[in-house]
């Protein structure tokens, strides 16, 4: 990433609270001043992105400047494609296991959609990407299920970005 984009990745940082953010910030500070969560959610380019826990270093959804850039860096249209899988994947792997369980694909779309589908909807999503993606029918998505059914999805890297 060059030094106008981490210029002004740090100067949209700073904005979402100025009294806490140092005008100049040291290497030590850029992983330890922290923001908590509100301030990341009142951020348009952020509000729809239920993610935002996935990179904060704590799991807590506040964030250093380094989380913020990191978020931003994998987030940005020059990042390689492998990192932006790399990273959608682990945004749907829930709960860390190394695959994207049917409870993993519930949560996804629980948080995707706002809550708005009832129990049966989320179970009809469930079972339709399982069906389209899971080769092996373990019951749930590999990390090389996961890249193949991506090569498919010409689009992916033209969405799975956030311009600030």
């Amino acid at each position: 990433m060059s030094n106008w984009k981490i210029i002004r990745i740090f100067k949209r940082y700073r904005e979402l609270d100025p009294k806490s953010v140092p005008q100049v910030m040291t290497g030590d500070e850029a992983h330890t001043v922290s923001l908590p969560l509100e301030k990341f959610e009142k951020m348009p380019e952020l509000k729809e992105n239920p993610f935002r826990n996935l990179f904060s270093h704590d799991g807590s959804g506040n964030m250093t400047f380094d989380d913020f850039l990191d978020m931003l860096s994998v987030f940005s249209e020059s990042a390689p494609r492998d990192v932006k899988v790399y990273y959608a994947f682990k945004i749907y792997d829930y709960d860390d296991d190394h695959f994207i369980s049917g409870k993993d694909i519930e949560q996804t779309t629980i948080a995707l959609t706002k809550n708005q589908l009832c129990p049966e909807e989320i179970a009809v999503v469930r079972e339709k990407v399982l069906e389209e993606t899971d080769n092996d029918r373990d019951d749930k998505i590999s990390f090389t299920e996961f890249q193949h059914v991506i090569s498919r999805a010409p689009d992916f890297l033209s969405t799975f970005h956030v311009r600030i």
